[in-house]
């Protein structure tokens, strides 16, 4: 009989992983407590406007590629994906602008009319990012890693030094660039994953390679068109999917989880429980005694989330003719920006703000001769007991007039249609640790680098998947992270299968 598996939470990291385990013939259940399944790839519009309301950019299409080829399906029959020139525009304060492009000759240009001597180091740069990124390949995006054993075990000495491990991105940065703009753009890629470059391990470096070698992506119809297609696939194999139904907890006997049990009292039960909620608050709501474990709680601290963040979604009744489809206004100093997001854990006084313009790709998603704006400002993740309630429109005032300022004119008097999530509402919304909106922070010095195991240390049959695992947050991490493990429970219960064979 098929082993029976439930997945709590249907995010791209549970559908990829339930698309995995059910072509090796799992019977498997998403119970997802929204609407829709996503996860915090959701939509939402009004007024003749279209929004993402998660992420906007879409890097390593190969990960999408690599499930649904899997699965005996090609991506490109579910969704189309289409590659965004020029790839950002960053503003900053002093009026500067870059357009950041794979097109290297132009991208050199700009880069020669802020810093010549930095100019010449692109391709240095590049070449050492793309190494950061082949090192991966061997061992990050190919089997779930629990620790820094794991990977010594995939690579030899010399492949780990030149990972410069006791360098931080910054420091890796650094090497190539003295201009100060110019280490702030390529720094600020780590915020694909919500990190700090002065925390973060220097082979995150490899974010310029995943960026300007790969290229980025937007999906026609919307972003949201890639949970469609997965759910679309979750269809086809028959995985049974159960929306609006929320878990209450995990029932476990000993050191063995059994099954669910549902807010409405129903008990589900399983052989395998994947848990797509992320690990603390899994351990801290569904599995409450194995939170105060101590070993738990040492190992929380090692694990910090992400920061969360500040959405505004903006229908304007006009075109803002500079803008691209992925513009960055840059803080005047990102030491303090950093400094004041991640150690003393308050929103920056001058933060840097992102605007996504999907309209600029795809004229479906606003009415003509209107724009619909994305915008996202990081900040730090909540602590207990704290809410944005009293701060969000003040901190709002802040967003508005700083673009307003950087050439955003009139932006106030131009919006039609208007949406916010405060750190509040994705933590309600998706259960996230402190409305993180990425996982778990990435930090040189306390982890490494690496997430939480994806196989729990307490219940032998409990596993994980999303941003605050294996390999991390972003598209195309939690998608990955749905299929490495995957692939580690097939790897245990072979293992399981073929000792009690010989026992």
């Amino acid at each position: 009989m098929n082993k029976k598996v439930i997945i709590i939470g249907g995010g791209l990291g549970g559908m990829s992983a339930g698309i995995r385990l059910a072509l090796d013939n799992y019977d498997v259940t998403i119970i997802e407590k929204g609407e829709r399944l996503g996860g915090k790839m959701n939509k939402r519009g009004g007024k003749g406007f279209s929004f993402d309301t998660g992420p906007s950019i879409l890097t390593m299409p190969w990960v999408l590629e690599q499930l649904f080829q899997n699965a005996n399906r090609n991506l490109t029959d579910y969704i189309k994906l289409k590659r965004i020139e020029p790839q950002w525009k960053t503003f900053f304060e002093d009026g500067t602008t870059i357009e950041l492009t794979s097109d290297l000759p132009e991208l050199i240009r700009q880069l020669r009319s802020v810093s010549k001597e930095d100019a010449g180091e692109l391709f240095n740069y590049l070449n050492y990012c793309s190494k950061m990124y082949e090192y991966s390949l061997k061992s990050v995006y190919k089997k779930s890693l629990s620790g820094l054993q794991d990977l010594r075990s995939m690579h030899t000495v010399k492949e780990l030094l030149s990972m410069d491990p006791m360098k931080t991105m910054h420091q890796g940065t650094r090497k190539f660039f003295k201009d100060k703009k110019i280490q702030q753009l390529f720094n600020f890629l780590i915020m694909y994953i919500g990190s700090s470059p002065y925390h973060a391990p220097a082979v995150l470096s490899q974010l310029a390679h995943v960026q300007l070698g790969l290229g980025i992506y937007y999906v026609d119809g919307g972003m949201y068109e890639i949970a469609n297609a997965m759910s679309k696939v979750l269809h086809e194999l028959q995985v049974n999917v159960h929306l609006n139904t929320k878990v209450k907890k995990i029932i476990s006997n000993g050191k063995k989880a059994t099954g669910v049990e549902l807010e409405n009292g129903q008990i589900v039960e399983a052989d395998i429980i994947v848990s797509n909620l992320e690990v603390v608050p899994t351990y801290q709501t569904l599995l409450e005694n194995h939170s105060l474990h101590p070993d738990f709680n040492q190992e929380q601290e090692k694990f910090p989330p992400t920061v969360s963040g500040l959405v505004l979604l903006l229908g304007v009744n006009k075109k803002y003719e500079h803008l691209t489809h992925h513009n960055f206004f840059f803080s005047a100093s990102p030491e303090k920006e950093f400094n004041q997001l991640y150690n003393e854990e308050t929103p920056p006084e001058d933060p840097t703000i992102y605007v996504g313009i999907s309209s600029k790709s795809d004229p479906t998603q606003a009415p003509e001769g209107k724009e619909n704006l994305f915008v996202l400002t990081h900040v730090p993740p909540l602590k207990e007991g704290e809410t944005w309630d009293n701060k969000a429109l003040e901190y709002r005032e802040i967003i508005m007039a700083k673009l307003e300022k950087m050439g955003v004119t009139d932006l106030s008097n131009s919006i039609e249609f208007e949406y916010m999530f405060t750190p509040n509402d994705l933590q309600q919304l998706y259960g996230a640790n402190g409305g993180s909106i990425y996982g778990v922070a990435t930090d040189r010095k306390k982890n490494g680098g690496f997430k939480f195991p994806s196989k729990s240390s307490y219940l032998q049959n409990l596993y994980f998947v999303g941003g605050s695992t294996h390999p991390g947050g972003g598209v195309p991490m939690v998608t990955l992270s749905g299929q490495l493990t995957a692939d580690l429970i097939l790897e245990n219960d072979l293992k399981y299968d073929h000792e009690r064979e010989i026992g």
